[in-house]
């Protein structure tokens, strides 16, 4: 990923001051999959877990010089027809990877916005999740601007780039159970807004993120929420929706082995075997919680899971239970297998 960023960086540097970049309309960020384009272009690769666009901000990003004065402010506002534009691709964006079921969006914020506004704006757009693939932060970024570093001047961004950052090193260091929250977020210099404590209380019940700055530590990402609805808990942290996107892709994969195995009792007894090694192994390192295994996890593979109707159909079904935050708990996975293709389905 930072390699990639580092590229896309230097290949903007490189353009002159007031090249002209090719227009982009809102139907090009959700493309198709049959082109390749798009976001929905992305939908063939298996390994993509987090996904953002912050150009459905092209054209209003903010300049100013590094020294605060007036000189070089590039500001431009919206209207209400973009604004509505951007956040129905948002809607767009999010409804997609719901879908997917494998990868998360990173929503950006509208600028210039309060945190009453942000609020407002965020629980009246058309957002649809009830499975927690998607996450917002407010406010916007000030960082050193990179296509012009000539200038040595500062620009107002969304801060998705930033965040998809944050997730991925924490996810290297740490592990994806790890809330990525309560990070530093590098290359920052300040906010558009600076919120507050009482404002941070505003935004977060409602599945906003806030990032904030704090003395003596800086700016740091201070939420992990998704945007999952009330009526879905069990997707409302980043980390519980990552660390299952990651435990089903695992199984899915691991279990490709079954197909066209005879599928009687003694397949069934590999399966849960291999599964439970497998979550053992994650519960040890810290992943799944319980003291004993039995509290963090349970496979069932058997005559229940899978009747005769379905070992008719060349079905093979397994059941898994994961506890990834409170005891008794669990979020249940059903992952099925046959020739044609697998399935999985969350309960």
């Amino acid at each position: 990923m930072s390699g990639g960023a580092t590229a896309s960086a230097t290949a903007l540097a490189s353009l002159p001051i007031h090249a002209e970049l090719a227009k982009v309309v809102p139907e090009d960020f959700v493309g198709n999959e049959a082109d390749r384009s798009g976001f929905s272009g992305l939908e063939q690769l298996e390994d993509v877990n987090m996904v953002c666009v912050p150009d459905m901000m092209a054209g209003v990003w903010r300049r100013e010089s590094v020294d605060g004065s007036d000189a070089g402010i590039e500001v431009l506002n919206l209207d209400d027809k973009r604004k509505e534009q951007i956040i129905n691709l948002q809607a767009m964006l999010i409804g997609w990877c719901e879908r997917m079921a494998d990868r998360m969006a990173i929503v950006d914020p509208l600028p210039g916005l309060t945190p009453q506004e942000m609020r407002d704006t965020t629980m009246n757009a058309p957002f649809s999740c009830d499975h927690g693939q998607a996450a917002i932060y407010y406010p916007w970024i000030k960082v050193m601007d990179q296509v012009r570093p000539q200038s040595k001047s500062t620009i107002f961004c969304p801060p998705s780039g930033h965040i998809a950052g944050v997730w991925a090193r924490v996810g290297v260091e740490r592990g994806v159970h790890k809330a990525p929250a309560n990070e530093a977020l590098r290359g920052t210099t300040a906010l558009e807004w600076d919120v507050t404590k009482r404002e941070q209380e505003i935004l977060n019940p409602n599945g906003i993120n806030c990032i904030r700055s704090f003395p003596g530590t800086g700016i740091r990402v201070w939420g992990a929420r998704t945007l999952a609805t009330v009526g879905n808990p069990s997707w409302k942290y980043v980390n519980v929706r990552r660390l299952f996107n990651y435990l089903e892709k695992s199984l899915e994969r691991g279990m490709q082995w079954v197909v066209f195995e005879p599928n009687d009792h003694d397949l069934w007894a590999r399966v849960r075997r291999n599964i439970s090694a497998f979550l053992w192994t994650e519960w040890k390192e810290g992943k799944l919680f319980g003291t004993v295994p039995e509290e963090a996890y349970y496979v069932k593979c058997d005559s229940e899971t899978n009747p005769q109707e379905m070992i008719d159909l060349g079905r093979l079904y397994v059941e898994i239970g994961v506890n990834p935050v409170k005891p008794a708990e669990f979020v249940i996975i059903r992952i099925g297998q046959w020739s044609g293709g697998g399935e999985t389905a969350e309960a």
